[in-house]
């Protein structure tokens, strides 16, 4: 084993995937000189296990849904989809699983790039050890960021590991369709990759032990999600749970808590994500290993001056877009840092803002239909002691979805604050509606008064007009 002396850098950065790429292209646009670590691919788990390839998986499924839904066309989309394209087009999407354009882009920004495996080795200094044992030391002037964001967590079952079961990274890079696929869980994971598989061809069984899909959102989101995997084919079974699962001449069998039998040719655990900070040298620096790392609004750990824990690490957020969105603000807390500017905590809008709001965090659940939602829900709103009203409107009220699709199903609430009269929520179920949430993230985000949302004009006839409807319940109620 062979190791360099030690290299200074304002800042170091433990993981290359989208947070961590941010991070770094916000500190070198301040100046600072940046290092990034990285144990496997440049791009991280959303460009290659995640985000990317499930989407590319989806969007076929998806478009053939839509198409069956428009008159005309519905007779042009009555076969089966291609499976081997779809997974073609889904390896275009991961590059193959190659990271030669996310590495040129580091270049790109002048952020020094360390293959290998990073460990906190003492306060403000990470080791980093290649696969060929050599080993470089790094130290950080200001800031070392934690972005080695989360993996699947699997359940305590005896034998699981002989079982070779799939998590989310098998999931999105299989390349080939199992003929039954069980997925254990309610999720977005879960839901996604039900969709997916059954549209492929699998005969999927999902076994969700809590009393619906979806249990994070509205209610009605799961509810309707579930019903389009029952009618497209799926086996869905609410409060179940695995109590066993083996594997057996290549077949794996499932025992629920019913006593059900389940055959498969493979199973999903989409049951949870962990930290993935077991083995990065917390306990060098007095942190518990492979816990999730607690932060103030400029993404700094709780009681150090110059570790910050940015994306799924510290658990606020388990989403790329609001990973990123704390990277540009880390990147501007550590630049401020650095450069002696006070962060302007009383002015969280302010020009030199440096601090995270999670108070409008938006999600998009890319099934048939889809859910999308941002903020609070009716449940959460309660909980929190706010005085609430939802108002639920039927999405096949507007013209706009029925132009969009022939027997639109989906359904919208927002979560009205009543003592300041702005959103506190918004859910959209339906098809399309992924590209709804944004307003709805603004008006939250913005604390638009209800009284100026009526000066938003939606364009007719499109889904926005759900927007009006929504309004209108709220002033005619």
């Amino acid at each position: 084993m062979t190791e360099t002396e030690s290299i200074a850098y304002d800042v170091v950065v433990l993981g290359a995937g989208p947070v961590g790429e941010n991070v770094a292209d916000r500190t070198r646009a301040a100046g600072l000189s940046t290092a990034v670590v990285e144990s496997e691919l440049v791009g991280g788990e959303c460009s290659y296990w995640a985000c990317m390839p499930s989407k590319a998986l989806l969007r076929p499924v998806i478009a053939r849904a839509d198409a069956r839904r428009v008159p005309g066309l519905r007779q042009s989309v009555q076969g089966p989809l291609d499976a081997s394209a779809v997974l073609a087009h889904r390896d275009y999407y991961t590059s193959h699983w190659k990271d030669d354009g996310q590495v040129q882009w580091l270049d790109s920004i002048a952020a020094d790039l360390y293959r290998g495996h990073g460990r906190l080795t003492g306060p403000r200094t990470v080791t980093v050890t290649r696969a060929d044992g050599e080993r470089h030391v790094l130290t950080a002037r200001h800031a070392v960021a934690v972005c080695t964001g989360s993996r699947a967590g699997l359940p305590d079952l005896p034998g699981l590991a002989e079982v070779r079961p799939w998590t989310s990274r098998e999931a999105t890079s299989a390349q080939e369709v199992p003929g039954r696929l069980v997925v254990v869980g309610g999720g977005v994971v879960a839901t996604e990759m039900a969709t997916v598989w059954q549209a492929l061809g699998s005969r999927v069984t999902v076994l969700c032990r809590g009393k619906g899909l979806l249990n994070r959102m509205e209610p009605f989101a799961g509810e309707l999600v579930a019903e389009a995997l029952i009618e497209a084919g799926a086996d869905v079974r609410t409060g179940t749970s695995v109590e066993s699962v083996t594997r057996e001449d290549g077949t794996v069998v499932v025992v629920t808590n019913a006593g059900d039998r389940i055959e498969a040719d493979e199973i999903l655990f989409a049951t949870g994500r962990a930290p993935r900070t077991d083995d990065i040298g917390l306990d060098t620096i007095g942190l518990a290993p492979g816990s999730w790392l607690d932060v103030d609004d400029s993404l700094r750990v709780t009681g150090s001056e110059w570790l910050y824990a940015v994306g799924d690490v510290n658990h606020r957020a388990l989403l790329t877009h609001q990973g990123k969105y704390q990277a540009r603000i880390a990147g501007a807390a550590i630049a401020a840092r650095a450069s002696g500017v006070p962060l302007l905590e009383s002015d969280p809008w302010g020009a030199h803002a440096a601090t995270a709001d999670h108070t409008a965090v938006p999600q998009v659940v890319f099934t048939d239909p889809e859910a999308a939602a941002v903020g609070l829900s009716l449940a959460e709103a309660e909980q929190a002691g706010h005085r609430v009203r939802a108002v639920d409107v039927d999405l096949a009220s507007v013209a706009g979805a029925g132009l969009y699709a022939d027997g639109y199903k989906g359904r919208a609430r927002m979560v009205v604050d009543l003592e300041r009269e702005i959103l506190l929520g918004v859910t959209f179920v339906g098809p399309g509606v992924g590209e709804l949430i944004h307003s709805a993230t603004i008006a939250v985000a913005g604390q638009v008064p209800i009284s100026r949302l009526w000066h938003a004009v939606p364009s007719y006839p499109t889904i926005s007009e759900i927007w009006l409807r929504l309004l209108e319940a709220y002033r005619d109620n």
